[in-house]
């Protein structure tokens, strides 16, 4: 009966939130560029792709969709990923996930790591790039980015990670967020709990393999590459990405920090065209024109100890 409920739910979930996108969007012009979609078997699981075409001098931008893992879409982050492939130049491929309670933890994250290996084993014949890579995403998109990011931090040609609003803990730690912002913003708390319920189906916050989607002290960010993290105020996961923040900060890695002030969760995709959505295309399209070199972040680590020595 649960179930069959929480089905039922997600299914509601699903049409309202594409219902506040329409809404917020509106009639707004679609930001015009070369866009292709593709489907690819992942182990033995028929995953969609969405690729928008930019410049062969930029990294190919490889995004994980929001919406706690249960809604959100291609469709739903579409606008986010036009303006930013746009106006960085660089290609970005959008990835479409198996959602829960139909497909619960660790799917998503498989998904998403899997779709990934196979855009890095094709890196040449897809949309044009210099042959590097930036793993991104927005909230539980972010979360599944930081753990792909992590899976593959020695991965030659990492570019870096992209993070808006990331859920990096579960919602029963310490964070003064999830009670100071629990109904300020688009998304309450309550949704975001369910949410995450939802996703791991009765796991327990403690689980060893909850490490991989809540990174915590026994997970090594020596290789981490640099990152750039955008929070917003009126977000429980406000201090997620803060806390996050400030790990990558003592492991010696080279992050980024920016929290909007007066944004709320869900800003790139529910918000419309708004200055908040704005300003996070714009910083991250600045963050993305630094150019870097085709190594690994631990080759990179390797050569400073070196040069240190």
């Amino acid at each position: 009966m649960t179930s069959l409920l929480n089905q039922f739910l997600a299914k509601t979930a699903r049409y309202l939130y594409q219902r506040r996108h329409q809404k917020a969007w509106g009639d707004t012009p679609v930001e015009s560029l070369a866009v292709s979609n593709l489907c690819v078997d992942v182990g033995g699981a028929q995953i969609g792709l969405r690729m928008y075409h930019g410049n062969p001098d930029k990294p190919m931008v490889i995004y994980s969709h929001g919406g706690g893992f249960v809604v959100g879409n291609l469709d739903t982050h579409d606008r986010f990923c036009r303006a930013l492939s746009a106006q960085s130049g660089c290609s970005l491929i959008s990835i479409d996930y198996r959602l829960a309670p139909e497909y619960t933890f660790p799917t998503a994250h498989d998904d998403c790591l899997a779709a990934t290996e196979w855009i890095l084993a094709n890196l040449e014949n897809l949309a044009p790039n210099n042959g590097m890579f930036v793993l991104a995403g927005d909230s539980a998109g972010a979360n599944i980015a930081i753990a792909s990011t992590l899976a593959l931090q020695t991965r030659r040609g990492i570019a870096g990670c992209l993070a808006i609003y990331p859920a990096t803990q579960h919602y029963i730690s310490d964070l003064p967020s999830h009670t100071e912002q629990a109904t300020t913003g688009l998304v309450p708390a309550r949704n975001m709990r369910w949410f995450c319920d939802t996703y791991l189906d009765g796991l327990a916050p403690a689980e060893p393999v909850l490490e991989r989607m809540f990174p915590g002290r026994r997970t090594p960010l020596n290789y981490f590459p640099r990152t750039l993290i955008i929070t917003a105020e009126r977000d429980p996961l406000r201090d997620d990405g803060a806390r996050f923040a400030v790990k990558l900060h003592r492991s010696g890695r080279k992050i980024t920090y920016k929290h909007l002030a007066k944004a709320s969760h869900g800003f790139v995709c529910s918000e419309g065209n708004s200055e908040h959505f704005q300003e996070a295309v714009n910083l991250a399209s600045q963050w993305l024109a630094i150019p870097l070199s085709l190594q690994s972040p631990q080759e990179d680590s390797e050569s400073l100890t070196s040069q240190a020595v």
